[in-house]
């Protein structure tokens, strides 16, 4: 069961632009994306990786749910899966996969379903996944977690200052491309073009 924690510090929030944690994550890989999600905005069609990650959801729920903490570096811990964060203050919102909750301490974990490793995307998004952890729990997150199904392999990412600091900026980056509805280049990585959702709309580099 989803559950929705506020994150929100009751001071004036700093933009009335809801962005999610997500939106990082696809701004790092390709900053067109969160321009068709906002400006537009446009509906792309379902496709085959946005249909498999509900099932995947599920399978690694239970899967995680009879695994131990020693994965993890850790003894003991509370788990709570798919939870909803948001903050007011920073104008940001995001559903974690799962989070888990020591007695000082809290680490986000996101699942996902490719290879090759934690990319720089990903480690963004976790920054953000951090921010709204820290918010809403009132506990520090000196590290996060991405779990690669295709490996079932568990990656500890140790948030640096860099990490958090790159979300920030990324965060002002966007809200500005957002309130300017100013259409940013595309990635330069022409590779991830040919199976994006959104290639019909890019009609300057097709």
């Amino acid at each position: 069961m989803d559950e929705s924690v506020s994150a929100a510090t009751g001071g004036p929030a700093s933009s009335t632009v809801g962005i999610t944690a997500t939106d990082l994550k696809q701004w790092a890989y390709c900053p067109r994306i969160p321009f068709y999600h906002h400006v537009l905005p446009v509906r792309p069609a379902p496709t085959y990786k946005m249909a498999r990650g509900k099932d995947i959801q599920g399978a690694v729920e239970a899967l995680e749910r009879r695994r131990g903490f020693r994965n993890y570096g850790m003894r003991e811990g509370e788990r709570r899966f798919g939870v909803w964060l948001h903050s007011d203050r920073l104008g940001l919102s995001g559903k974690l996969d799962l989070i888990i909750l020591t007695a000082d301490a809290c680490y986000p974990v996101d699942f996902k379903d490719t290879t090759g490793g934690a990319r720089r995307n990903h480690r963004i998004q976790l920054a953000a996944y951090a921010f709204l952890a820290e918010e809403a729990f009132e506990r520090t997150v000196p590290d996060g977690f991405i779990y690669l199904v295709p490996e079932k392999r568990i990656v500890a990412i140790g948030l640096t200052e860099g990490d958090r600091e790159e979300a920030r900026h990324a965060l002002a980056d966007m809200r500005r491309m957002i309130e300017r509805e100013e259409l940013p280049s595309p990635t330069t990585v022409r590779s991830r073009c040919s199976a994006c959702e959104f290639q019909n709309y890019c009609g300057d580099i097709w």
